[in-house]
């Protein structure tokens, strides 16, 4: 959905995949119970596995434009590290990973604690369970209706406290309460604010992370969501089980609002829909002379500025700025240098473990990434502009005196020279 809808008509995108999830939660299990009495188990599992079949056609049918890349897909193993690197150097993107975690670890008694509530407080079997699902469900399809309007009205921030209040009064409310509709209504609004605030925390990953890693973002805030749940569940677990219910959910209620802090102390981007995270070519392809392959590595950049030294400390306020620019896209062990003979010069550098990892490198700078990179070229007295140099690194011994051993993962992809 991501990839094929504009920024203006994703959270409407994000809204709608909210209600029809909800909507199967709410009365899936209730459709269930009444095949599983009418024709049995077994009959319940055969027609779960018939409608898989409308999913998989629909996926077997699906025209997906495929935008063709020049350099071959990068293992699993790289590929979960690019995104993990990104999302630890992207400022934006942590802070939403890290409000998701606390909301989800705070908040997780409304869901781990539920049959309890039905068999302790309320007295129940498993039909108040079920009618308590349905209104926690029902809860979160209204609730997904607002996504849009709310955020045409008010900042994340805004909207996402207020859904925090209210979550921690339903909480506080259904521990409290001894009766069935009283609960259904404090889990009503739970539904609702919990599955607005998620919105809008997706909403904010997927406008920061340009498209290369937004699905390795949204697999980031997922398990950052699902793994505060996990935690929550088992924390809340044992409060009720050396406590007793009531006092979980008072104290799961507390610590939602004890969040309300986060949001002096991590606010959420509000400049994320104006940033550009549209990808652009950066320039000329760089000169290469040397037999490489996308194996051949490491591969050290470094990147010289003729700066005027009373300028020395603005120019450093926008290298720490390049740092986490180069970190997040794929560069390691950054360094900025001073020649001590000559205070004009200074030195950027950091390398790429193959000559592959670079060229993917220079594919993922994004308009904003450039600006930062603009900013730093101005400092440059030289007339002729940035001096790039790319070395390739050897080790002692590495050099052989006829030729190099030969590669049998050699490619052809892009500029690998001769």
């Amino acid at each position: 959905i991501g990839e094929q809808v504009s920024e203006e008509r994703l959270p409407q995108a994000i809204a709608l995949g909210t209600i029809s999830y909800n909507v199967a939660r709410s009365f899936g299990p209730a459709i269930g119970g009444v095949v599983v009495l009418a024709l049995g188990a077994q009959a319940a599992f055969a027609i779960n596995t018939v409608f898989y079949l409308p999913l998989l056609i629909a996926f077997f049918l699906w025209k997906r434009v495929h935008k063709s890349s020049r350099l071959p897909p990068e293992r699993i193993d790289r590929a979960i590290q690019s995104g993990v690197r990104y999302a630890l150097h992207s400022p934006p993107i942590r802070t939403v990973l890290t409000r998701a975690f606390i909301f989800g670890l705070a908040s997780a008694a409304g869901a781990a604690l539920l049959p309890l509530v039905a068999r302790d407080l309320l007295q129940g079997d498993a039909a108040v369970y079920g009618i308590m699902l349905g209104a926690t469900g029902v809860g979160a399809v209204v609730g997904a209706l607002f996504i849009g309007d709310l955020r045409d009205r008010f900042s994340n921030e805004a909207v996402i406290r207020f859904c925090t209040c209210v979550t921690a009064i339903s909480l506080i409310a259904t521990g409290l309460s001894r009766s069935l509709p009283l609960t259904c209504v404090a889990l009503f609004l739970s539904g609702a604010c919990n599955i607005v605030s998620f919105a809008m925390l997706n909403v904010s990953v997927q406008l920061c992370a340009p498209r290369w890693v937004t699905a390795r973002a949204l697999s980031l805030y997922s398990s950052s969501l699902t793994g505060g749940f996990a935690i929550g569940a088992w924390l809340w677990g044992m409060v009720a089980a050396s406590h007793d219910v009531t006092f979980a959910f008072i104290a799961s209620g507390i610590a939602v609002s004890a969040t309300l802090v986060l949001g002096k102390l991590l606010p959420l981007p509000l400049d994320a829909e104006d940033a550009n995270t549209d990808q652009v070519k950066i320039g000329a392809e760089p000169e290469v002379e040397m037999a490489l392959t996308l194996r051949s590595g490491p591969v050290i950049i470094e990147v010289e500025y003729d700066v005027d030294p009373e300028k020395a400390r603005e120019f450093y306020g926008v290298m720490t700025r390049m740092e986490r620019v180069r970190k997040r896209i794929g560069g390691f062990d950054w360094s900025l240098s001073r020649d001590i003979g000559n205070p004009a010069i200074w030195m950027e550098r950091y390398h790429c473990p193959t000559w592959g990892d670079y060229l993917r490198m220079r594919d993922r700078y994004t308009q904003s990434d450039l600006d930062i990179q603009q900013e730093a070229d101005a400092f440059n007295r030289s007339g002729e502009g940035r001096r790039v140099h790319r070395r390739l690194q050897r080790p002692y011994g590495s050099v052989r005196w006829k030729s190099d051993s030969p590669d049998p993962f050699r490619g052809t992809v892009g500029y690998l020279g001769p």
